[in-house]
């Protein structure tokens, strides 16, 4: 691609998964050189050479004939994707997915009255340490509604109860309708329902408070504390109707012993909750995560 005076160069990271065979990567390579990108970043993984499945990401700068702005819906840059992968996607049956540095998305976070996750977003955001807007915070509890409003987020407050779910949830799905690209449960202590969840697949990400799979569902540190366990842990995972049993994000731990209370296990353990939560939605932002068989591939 010969390059124009009035060029602009668009920055794209492109997730793919396809079965693994010899020669995929030479030739996205060269789909993408045939276009004139300059490839950044590339990473791949498979899950067995002969015959399993492949992923790979990049990023990489492509000439756009046109200045493309955060309100473009596409844009020649997609449009040549489009057909330079078009011999792939038959050759290789290979499945893309796009994202563009300019468009930043838009997150809608949930959370009770436990505000350590969310000040750890909210403080992320406002030093350009999360590439997003947040767009709004919904909470069944009125306690973060002066912090939230003075950095001039929306709140919405929509209390919920078991009578009331179906239509607390409609309210909430209407306020995101066309406002949130994924969603972040903050230490938001409800269970979503299977329709909150279907309009939102792979895009909502839960912090639970305990290394998963051990101590799934309500106060973990307790169990833990009654089992004596000396490392405790966080683990942010994408939603699933299985509570607790999504696809694993990220996950630390730290280790403890045996003077320490479930109290003193909830004191330090927000501290893991917050970083791992933070590390997790940066990777849903920056591309970096495909989700394979109710397992994640993080890309570093």
């Amino acid at each position: 691609m010969m390059m124009h005076p009035q060029d602009s160069l668009t920055h794209v990271r492109i997730l793919i998964a396809c079965p693994d065979q010899p020669g995929i990567v030479a030739a996205v390579a060269s789909a993408l050189y045939g276009i004139g990108a300059n490839i950044t970043e590339s990473a791949q993984h498979t899950t067995d050479p002969s015959g399993g499945a492949f992923f790979m990401r990049i990023a990489c700068y492509i000439p756009s004939y046109r200045e493309v702005t955060a309100s473009d819906e596409a844009s020649d840059v997609e449009t040549s994707l489009f057909e330079a992968f078009r011999p792939l996607v038959n050759r290789f049956a290979i499945r893309y997915e796009l994202s563009f540095g300019h468009q930043r998305q838009q997150m809608a976070i949930f959370v009770s009255r436990e505000d350590h996750c969310l000040v750890e977003l909210l403080w992320q955001r406002q030093n350009d340490a999360l590439l997003a807007d947040i767009a709004m915070v919904i909470s069944n509890h009125e306690t973060h509604r002066a912090t939230v409003e003075r950095l001039g987020i929306p709140f919405h407050y929509t209390p919920i109860s078991a009578d009331t779910k179906t239509a607390v949830e409609s309210r909430q799905l209407n306020l995101l309708d066309g406002r949130a690209d994924f969603l972040v449960l903050a230490r938001y202590m409800q269970v979503l329902s299977p329709r909150m969840i279907a309009a939102f697949p792979n895009r909502i990400i839960n912090i639970h408070h305990s290394f998963l799979p051990a101590f799934s569902g309500a106060k973990p540190y307790e169990r833990a504390f009654a089992r004596g366990v000396k490392i405790i842990g966080a683990t942010a995972h994408y939603v699933t109707e299985e509570l607790d049993a999504g696809p694993i994000i990220e996950q630390d731990v730290l280790r403890i012993d045996h003077g320490y209370t479930a109290a003193d296990m909830r004191r330090v353990g927000r501290q893991i909750e917050r970083t791992v939560l933070a590390r997790a939605v940066q990777w849903h932002i920056e591309g970096r995560i495909l989700v394979h068989a109710n397992k994640t591939i993080v890309f570093p």
